[in-house]
């Protein structure tokens, strides 16, 4: 099959044509080229719902949700937990380890799970309920028997944070500091607690539920920029991070910036009451709060944090690496995430305001 238009490649813009089937077989220049973009399809390895539905909702829930953002453009998904009772947690990892297994028709790839929660800081919550827990080895045995877990939101001066930093890293599975209440030094001993483990560095919606950068406190968020290795997820609806804070992360971390939606089951369902692992939250102009005000997740989708980077001042191709290329390197995913002869044929077609037209997963038109 043959597709064409502005090619959205790792570092320009190919008016061309695509031929795949499953995969990716050639690409070539093609000057009259329609007028409509073709991106790499998106990564969200952050996203705990949307369309009335929440990963702890179970099998369906996941598979509804998983559809609506596919519908915004993104092909591969991690649904996301969120902290609750251990055996709530526990539950919503096997459904989503079932729907890995069983397939997801019609929705995007379920590469597997994000363990946000519990294993975070009871004195920086943001919006989890309060069922914060340390990762003890018995805990963490148990989310690792699943083999679902692929990213673990983890506070690294949690007691036990050190041989679950081993663990886990060892197992494969992204270590993300996040809701925490580190410090500059903790967050450093964390990453290289993390590469001696052999595992790869992430950062829970950066600059958010994490103490800030001071004069004379750098604050974990420091750490994370300055390191080579550390990768940062960042939620970029403008509310949560202010284009200014993205463009100081952009500049200091490049390709280990990756986009992520953090997206609750109210989006995509309009203003209004809506809920989150048990507490109401209220939707309005373009944020979602718990009742004392605390943002909780966001309704954001990856096609608007795209057109948010633009009109920030980002190129299209690099807004692509955002919300795709990044995210694939930081997860491993080397079969995806970039338009090239081989790689997965996961697309999405833009058209001129960027905004989605066609979604393409593994060669099939599923939106």
């Amino acid at each position: 099959m043959n597709i064409s238009g502005q090619l959205v490649c790792a570092d320009q813009i190919l008016p061309g044509t695509m031929s795949f089937d499953t995969l990716i077989g050639d690409i070539s220049a093609r000057p009259d080229a329609p007028q409509r973009y073709i991106l790499p399809g998106f990564i969200d390895g952050h996203v705990h719902g949307g369309d009335g539905a929440d990963t702890m909702d179970g099998v369906d829930a996941i598979r509804r949700m998983s559809r609506f953002h596919l519908s915004h453009g993104t092909t591969t998904i991690l649904p996301t937990t969120i902290t609750r009772p251990w055996s709530d947690v526990m539950e919503a990892l096997r459904a989503v380890a079932e729907v890995r297994r069983k397939g997801n028709p019609n929705g995007p790839c379920i590469h597997g799970a994000h363990l946000e929660g519990p294993f975070v800081s009871p004195h920086r919550l943001g919006a989890q309920p309060p069922f914060a827990m340390a990762p003890d080895p018995e805990h963490v045995t148990q989310a690792l028997s699943l083999d679902i877990v692929r990213v673990v939101t983890l506070a690294p001066e949690l007691k036990h944070a050190d041989t679950a930093i081993n663990a886990f890293a060892k197992a494969g599975v992204r270590v993300s500091l996040g809701h925490s209440v580190t410090d500059y030094e903790g967050a450093q001993q964390a990453i290289c607690r993390i590469c001696i483990a052999g595992g790869v560095t992430g950062a829970t919606h950066l600059f958010n539920a994490m103490n800030p950068i001071e004069g004379r406190r750098p604050g974990p968020v420091t750490a994370l920029m300055c390191s080579d290795v550390t990768y940062a997820e960042m939620i970029y609806d403008t509310h949560h991070v202010h284009p200014a804070s993205f463009h100081l992360a952009r500049r200091m971390m490049g390709s280990r910036l990756l986009f992520v939606t953090d997206a609750m089951r109210g989006t995509g369902m309009g203003e209004g009451e809506s809920q989150l692992g048990g507490q109401t939250v209220h939707i309005a102009n373009g944020t979602a709060r718990l009742e004392n005000g605390t943002l909780a997740g966001s309704i954001l989708t990856l096609d608007v944090a795209l057109r948010n980077a633009v009109q920030a001042g980002t190129s299209l191709p690099e807004a692509a690496r955002l919300v795709s290329g990044n995210a694939a390197r930081y997860l491993g995913l080397s079969d995806r995430g970039e338009l090239t002869v081989g790689r997965r044929a996961d697309f999405v077609i833009l058209d001129r305001n960027l905004h989605v037209e066609e979604v393409w997963v593994a060669g099939e038109r599923l939106h």
